[in-house]
C-alpha cells in the first residue's frame, strides 16, 4: 500500500485486528442467538428480534453515547468493572470491541437466522428418524446446510466493523496506537486538509469493501440468486 504513513500502518492493523475479534466473536455468540430466533417457539422471539436489529435504525451516536453512560465510571458495567480491578471500557481497545459487537450485531445473526430458517424441518426430521440426537442435528444438519449464511455473516459483519465511525468516536475517541482505526484516520486527514491521503485511504477500502461483497456474491449457490 504504497503513500501510506506509519499511523496509518498503525491504523490499518488496529482496524483489521478489531474486524477479526468481533467477527470470530460475534459468529461464536451469534450463532446459537440465531438458531434460537429461527426455531425458538417462545413469545420472547420477537422482542429479541427486535431488539437484535435496533442498530439497523438506531444512530451510530445514540448507541454510542448510551455505552459510554453504562461502561463508564457511574455507569453499571463500568462500577463492576472497576470493582473487577479491570478499569473502565470506554476509550480502550476492549471498549471498542464490545461497541462493535452490539453494533454489526444485526449484520450478523440476521443472516444466520434467515439461513437456518431456509433449511425447513424436514431434514431434522430425517435426521431424527436415524437417531440423531438434536446436538447432533444441529452440526450435522444445520450448519452444513447453512453455509451460505455464515459466509454472508463473516463478510458483513468483518466489513461492516471496518466502516464504523460514529460508535467508534464516542466510545472509542481518537487515541493512536489504541483506538485510532481507519474511519478516524481518514477524519484526520480531512480536518488537516490531508485530502491526498484521505482520498488513498478511502479507495482502500471501497476497494476492500467491493471486492468482499463480490466475492460473497461469487460463492454464494447459484440457487440463492433464484427468485
Amino acid at each position: 500500500m504504497a503513500g501510506l504513513s506509519a499511523e496509518d500502518w498503525t491504523a490499518f492493523a488496529l482496524t483489521m485486528r478489531l474486524a477479526a475479534t468481533v467477527t470470530v466473536l460475534l459468529l461464536l455468540l451469534g450463532t446459537p442467538l440465531a438458531w434460537w430466533l429461527a426455531r425458538g417457539r417462545t413469545a420472547w422471539r420477537r422482542p429479541v428480534s427486535a431488539l437484535v436489529t435496533l442498530p439497523l435504525v438506531l444512530p451510530p451516536t445514540v448507541l454510542g453515547f448510551y455505552l459510554l453512560l453504562l461502561l463508564g465510571p457511574h455507569g453499571a458495567v463500568g462500577r463492576l468493572t472497576t470493582a473487577l480491578g479491570l478499569g473502565t471500557l470506554p476509550f480502550t481497545f476492549a471498549g471498542l470491541v464490545v461497541a462493535s459487537m452490539l453494533y454489526s450485531l444485526p449484520f450478523v445473526v440476521q443472516p444466520l437466522q434467515n439461513a437456518f430458517e431456509a433449511i425447513g424441518q424436514r431434514p431434522f426430521d430425517v435426521a431424527a428418524s436415524l437417531g440423531a440426537g438434536p446436538l447432533d442435528r444441529f452440526f450435522s444438519v444445520a450448519l452444513p446446510l447453512a453455509w451460505p449464511g455464515f459466509l454472508t455473516a463473516v463478510v458483513l459483519g468483518f466489513a461492516h466493523t471496518i466502516g464504523e465511525f460514529g460508535v467508534v468516536l464516542m466510545i472509542g475517541g481518537n487515541i493512536p496506537g489504541q483506538t485510532r482505526v481507519l474511519s478516524m484516520r481518514i477524519y484526520d486527514h480531512v480536518e488537516a486538509g490531508e485530502y491526498l491521503q484521505a482520498h488513498a485511504l478511502s479507495l482502500y477500502l471501497l476497494a476492500f469493501s467491493f471486492a468482499a461483497l463480490l466475492a460473497m456474491h461469487l460463492l454464494r449457490p447459484r440457487s440463492a440468486d433464484r427468485p
